[in-house]
């Protein structure tokens, strides 16, 4: 790849704070170091960590903003002031084009509010959704929406599985991704009306030979389907539970070699297996929700990620700003039975 692409970056909204962003851009430009940058937030701050790192040396701008969107801000607020800050001036540098991506760690109401009135909807498209990609047994799926909308009609749902098989296509490389809706049962008659209609629709699709009826929240990691869709509701919901049953498993494991010297003696013999498995199942290689159905790619990061989490958010960023998603999905959306 060797087309430069310019990303910008809301240095002022991660909870580690500007010094992690940074490094981060730098991680990230390892990997692709046709990358530009341009950082929006107080400009000594990220001039003073900026000329750290030799690799970002002619391959960035900075553009001052006096203030930034807080945690506690609501998108009200946000919006109001957007102007002056540096998610906003992000957005708008996004708006005119100046940039090909934007990437924040910052308030998730805040971003989406403000990403809808700077950007607008893709043609066709009616509301965006939150996606983003997790393990399963045979490697990886995106499911989306993550909770950008509480209430969905079976329009909504069907514009998600097309916005999704697009995503898997660039993030997992699939050709033709299976697809599947979250349901409480796997029976054509189960789960509200809305999910049997999108359900025949897609049927009926251009998807339909992709398509592979329902799965129940148990199955999603059994590496069945590749893209998972719901309301945004049921999906933060099945997110939060995935991401809980982590920590807890990790925290038994843990005190199992941690409570005996019979454990750790096991700890050391299985280390390279365990490390292994804390490899693959690393959150910071999957940090980075892609806001889908925007004019614009906007990729939100985990405001607790550190350097490296943050910087699998610049990739996602690089990744779609290369492959022209929003191109591919506005194709997509006015094929048969999709409008």
């Amino acid at each position: 790849m060797t087309t430069r692409i310019n990303i910008a970056i809301d240095v002022m909204g991660s909870d580690k704070g500007p010094e992690t962003i940074i490094e981060a851009s730098s991680i990230s430009k390892t990997r692709y170091p046709e990358i530009k940058y341009t950082y929006f937030g107080d400009s000594k701050l990220i001039l003073k960590y900026v000329e750290k790192y030799k690799n970002l040396i002619n391959s960035y701008e900075i553009i001052h903003t006096d203030e930034e969107v807080l945690p506690e801000d609501k998108p009200s607020l946000a919006l109001r002031k957007r102007k002056s800050t540096s998610m906003g001036r992000a957005l708008s540098f996004l708006k005119e084009k100046k940039v090909e991506a934007l990437v924040s760690a910052g308030n998730t109401g805040a971003l989406m509010a403000m990403s809808k009135l700077e950007l607008r909807m893709l043609d066709g498209i009616l509301r965006p959704a939150i996606a983003a990609t997790f393990p399963h047994k045979k490697g990886e799926f995106v499911m989306l929406d993550l909770g950008a909308n509480t209430e969905c009609s079976q329009e909504n749902l069907l514009q998600f599985a097309v916005m999704g098989s697009e995503y898997a296509k660039v993030v997992l490389g699939k050709e033709e991704p299976k697809l599947a809706i979250l349901n409480i049962g796997t029976e054509a008659d189960k789960g509200k009306v809305y999910i049997n209609e999108t359900a025949k629709n897609l049927e009926k699709s251009y998807l339909s030979k992709n398509f592979v009826g329902y799965i129940e929240g148990n199955d999603i990691v059994n590496g069945q389907v590749d893209v998972v869709i719901s309301d945004g509701f049921s999906g933060n919901i099945a997110l939060k539970t995935a991401e809980g049953v982590a920590t807890l498993c990790s925290n038994y494991i843990k005190n199992i070699f941690e409570s005996s010297f019979l454990g750790k003696i096991s700890f050391l013999l299985l280390s390279k297996k365990l490390a292994a498995l804390k490899d693959k199942l690393d959150p910071r290689k999957r940090n980075g929700a892609l806001f889908l159905g925007l004019n614009g790619i906007v990729v939100k990061s985990h405001g607790g990620a550190d350097a490296l989490g943050f910087a699998s958010a610049i990739d996602i960023a690089y990744e779609f700003a290369y492959e022209d998603i929003a191109k591919k999905i506005i194709g997509n959306i006015s094929k048969q039975n999709i409008e």
